[in-house]
C-alpha cells in the first residue's frame, strides 16, 4: 500500500484524482503499477487499476491475472471492478471505500457475484485513514 499512496500522491500533483494501484504476483513481486491518468491521457479508462492491470498483464505476456493481487488506494469502481474480475485477479486490498461509486461492496459487489465465472477476494481497511486524507485534502483543496 506504501507504493499505491506514492503513486496516488504524484496523480494528485498532476491534476488527476489520486488513485493509485499495484498489482502483486503469486510471489509478492510488483508486476504493474498506475496511477490515475484520466486528466494527462484525456482517457475516461485510465483509472489506475486499469493501467495496473495492463502492466501487469504486459510483464506476464498473458491477460490471466491467477493468484495476482490488486492493492489500490480507493475502492474500485463498477468499471474496475469488472477488469479485476475478467482478469481473473485472486484479491484487491483496498485502503479506503468510495460510498458514491464504489463497487467492491460499498455501493456494488461486482467482484463477488455469484453470476459471474471468477470471484475476487476482498480485504478492506488496509491504511485506510491515510488513504481516505489523501483524497480528501485533494477535493478540499479544488472546492
Amino acid at each position: 500500500m506504501a507504493r499505491a499512496l506514492e503513486l496516488a500522491r504524484a496523480a494528485g500533483a498532476a491534476g488527476d484524482v489520486p488513485v493509485g494501484a499495484v498489482v502483486l504476483g503469486p510471489d509478492g513481486s510488483v508486476l504493474g503499477e498506475g496511477a490515475n491518468r484520466r486528466e494527462a491521457d484525456a482517457d475516461p479508462t485510465a483509472h489506475a487499476e486499469v493501467l495496473a492491470l495492463r502492466a501487469a498483464a504486459a510483464a506476464r505476456g498473458e491477460w490471466r491475472l491467477d493468484g495476482c493481487t490488486l492493492v489500490v488506494t480507493l475502492e474500485p469502481c463498477t468499471m474496475c471492478a469488472g477488469a479485476l474480475v475478467l482478469a481473473r485477479v485472486a484479491r484487491v486490498v483496498i485502503g479506503a471505500w468510495d460510498p458514491k461509486a464504489g463497487a467492491t461492496g460499498s455501493v456494488r459487489d461486482v467482484v463477488r457475484d455469484a453470476r459471474l465465472n471468477h470471484r475476487v477476494e476482498v480485504v478492506s481497511g488496509v491504511r485506510e485513514a491515510e488513504c481516505a486524507a489523501v483524497l480528501e485534502t485533494f477535493f478540499r483543496s479544488r472546492r
